[in-house]
């Protein structure tokens, strides 16, 4: 499977309470951190709700 590096790069703070359950799922909580994820359709999907606060980057 590729891996995906996923880095949040904006604040979750006001934002709806489901993007900050998405974001906790990926393992994402504080404002430039980074997790290199399996690109599983599962995983892909929960990163498309959130892309607008993401970077994104194949490995």
């Amino acid at each position: 499977m590729k891996k995906v590096k996923i880095t949040l790069v904006k604040s979750p703070i006001d934002r709806p309470e489901r993007q900050k359950l998405t974001l906790k799922a990926l393992g994402l909580n504080k404002t430039n951190s980074s997790k290199e994820v399996e690109a599983t359709p599962q995983v892909l999907g929960m990163i498309r709700k959130v892309e607008h606060m993401l970077k994104v980057e194949e490995i």
